[in-house]
């Protein structure tokens, strides 16, 4: 296998949303535990996520054994491991495996494709290419998040997915190759967080992602676009616990732009990406 074909193969994705920030709709109901009339009712999976007691909402989202349960199980393991100080493995690891089961349960939950997309494309991180590309991950997770927009064309978490995936694409094998060997432009993959920015304009998240996926590409292209997604998300109000540390995050890579430390800003792009060190 050539080099360049392995190092385009660990570039799944680039930072992706987590999850929907925004309170489940009819169409992504929180799961909770069915109990008797006589038993208290459970903790609701996606409100323990909105607090930020991961583990609790995985257990919770897990005991309800159901689709949704498992989907809100997949979110809370993917928060657990992108708001650590360092990657987690087998954060991912759980994350991924609760999509495959929320999946398995019910092939029609958008959410559960894009979030078994960014498990894999971190984890692919931390493996290396060489180990990514034998167990074909830059297919499996181009697949689920193909499949999570024919699901639902309106999906702001897969658009913003797919963004992320075509300019991290292009930006570890070059513009020739990723268009050649993936079908990956940058144009594509800002065409695709635009999208996801008309059905999700206030998104704290999507903008978030947007800005490190742009800053680990040309930062010197695309500094006002970065900017103003910082900007951005500086000016929204957090609704769970992922998204103050999004934000919290965010004020961190500002100020380094704003006192001109590139190096610092690049290092700590790096590691929001989930690279090791």
């Amino acid at each position: 296998m050539k080099p360049v074909v392995a190092v385009l193969a660990a570039a799944l994705l680039a930072p992706l949303p987590l999850a929907a920030e925004a309170p489940p709709t009819a169409e992504h109901t929180p799961a909770t535990i069915t109990t008797t009339s006589a038993t208290p009712a459970a903790p609701n999976a996606y409100d323990l996520y909105v607090a930020g007691r991961f583990d609790a909402a995985m257990k919770a989202g897990e005991a309800s054994n159901s689709a949704l349960g498992f989907v809100t199980a997949a979110r809370a393991a993917l928060a657990d491991a992108q708001t650590r100080a360092g990657p987690c493995l087998d954060c991912l690891k759980r994350a991924e495996d609760y999509a495959r089961k929320a999946i398995a349960l019910d092939n029609s939950v958008s959410d559960a494709h894009v979030y078994l997309a960014v498990a894999m494309g971190y984890e692919a991180r931390i493996v290396g290419p060489v180990w990514a590309r034998a167990h074909n991950y830059p297919g499996q997770a181009k697949d689920e998040l193909d499949m999570a927009l024919r699901l639902n064309p309106k999906n702001a978490w897969a658009l913003g997915a797919l963004g992320g995936w075509n300019i991290e694409i292009v930006r570890t094998g070059g513009a020739r190759l990723a268009s050649w060997i993936y079908g990956a432009t940058d144009d594509a993959g800002l065409a695709a967080f635009a999208s996801a920015f008309r059905q999700a304009p206030d998104n704290l998240t999507v903008r978030y992602q947007y800005a490190l996926s742009l800053s680990g590409y040309d930062l010197d292209r695309f500094r006002p676009q970065i900017d103003d997604a910082l900007a951005k998300v500086a000016s929204l109000k957090p609704v769970t616990a992922y998204e103050r540390t999004a934000q919290h995050r965010a004020a961190e890579l500002a100020s380094l732009l704003k006192k001109g430390d590139r190096d610092a800003f690049d290092a700590m792009v790096r590691r929001y990406q989930g690279y090791p060190p």
